[in-house]
């Protein structure tokens, strides 16, 4: 979600009140949730303009709270209590509130910045490492990861691809490191969880420098398991290989700022893919727009193309798209 789209959910989940927040917070996942509280304690006033615009045609419910965002946090606590339950609400409030709070286990690690994971778990072996970032989201998993040196890192992403699952007993492993993991994990059957898909998706997040470098080390330890890898991997410029029909449903998820600032990095054919899937006038309308626009860091234009990855990934994993040179299986 771009900076606009995190303002605009945080003005409606102001404007919803406390029961309808925190009916919506109880189906998005940790980052989500951090992101929006974010956003939601940093509006002090929001212009009238703006909350009629977002709210569109619950414009009566705008005319009563124009400036929503006015002494927030009791009401940020009050939601997200109501919606994730004290132990996560805690955790997550010391962060983006300066509250108080504990929770423990792999479930307290997905509400915790990357950072204090980092310094957490930093110290204990890799493989333990590697079973622990195996059940957090791909993106907070490279964040982690980020935070280690290149060899621990490394380390950590082979025993990541090459894990097959999660026995009971390194459950257990995992509640002496964490203080607790899961309620009855003993009893837990064999989980699926790392291999080569689950790599895959941490290095699609992953910097170019710190990519390369751990493809190296995988390609040097076992080239078969590394192509696999590779195999899994989609990054931006595989959109080139999504048909017509496909890259229309992305470009009605992505939003047109967003979609600028990630092809000033993209190469003239793919460009042209985008442009030949609209419409002449925003065709037109979009190399002007990107004509005109100024340098853009690599970075930026780097978040966003993962961004938009992220939503294609999102519409692959709901069976709307097929990723790859077969996208035209996805429809039927």
């Amino acid at each position: 979600m771009s900076d606009n789209g995190i303002q605009n959910a945080a003005i409606l989940m102001l404007a919803l009140g406390e029961e309808g927040a925190a009916e919506v917070m109880k189906f998005l996942g940790p980052r989500e949730v951090q992101k929006l509280g974010e956003a939601m304690t940093s509006m002090k006033t929001i212009p009238q303009d703006q909350v009629e615009h977002v709210l569109d045609n619950f414009s009566s419910a705008a005319d009563q709270n124009s400036s929503l965002g006015l002494d927030s946090d009791d009401y940020i606590r009050s939601v997200l209590t109501k919606a994730l339950g004290d132990d996560k609400a805690s955790s997550l409030l010391n962060r983006i509130l300066g509250g108080s709070g504990d929770a423990s286990g792999i479930e307290s690690l997905k509400w915790m910045d990357a950072e204090s994971v980092a310094d957490l778990i930093h110290n204990e072996h890799p493989q333990t490492i590697a079973t622990i970032l195996v059940h957090l989201e791909s993106d907070h998993a490279c964040e982690i990861l980020s935070q280690f040196t290149e060899r621990l890192r490394n380390d950590v992403l082979l025993r990541i691809a090459t894990l097959s699952g999660v026995q009971p007993a390194a459950l257990r492993e995992l509640n002496d490191v964490l203080a607790k993991l899961l309620s009855g994990s003993g009893a837990m059957k064999k989980q699926t969880m790392g291999g080569t898909r689950v790599a895959a998706d941490i290095l699609n997040y992953m910097s170019g420098d710190n990519e390369s470098s751990a493809m190296e080390y995988l390609k040097n330890y076992d080239p078969d398991m590394a192509q696999k890898i590779m195999d899994e991997m989609f990054v931006f410029e595989n959109i080139l290989e999504i048909e017509d029909r496909g890259i229309q449903l992305i470009l009605r998820e992505v939003q047109s700022d967003s979609l600028i600032i990630a092809l000033k990095g993209a190469n003239e054919e793919l460009r042209e893919k985008i442009f030949k899937n609209m419409s002449q006038r925003a065709a037109e309308m979009m190399r002007e727009d990107l004509d005109s626009k100024g340098p853009v860091r690599l970075s930026e234009v780097e978040a966003q193309q993962r961004e938009i990855l992220t939503v294609i990934r999102r519409l692959a994993d709901e069976g709307q798209l097929t990723l790859g040179a077969k996208g035209e299986e996805a429809y039927v």
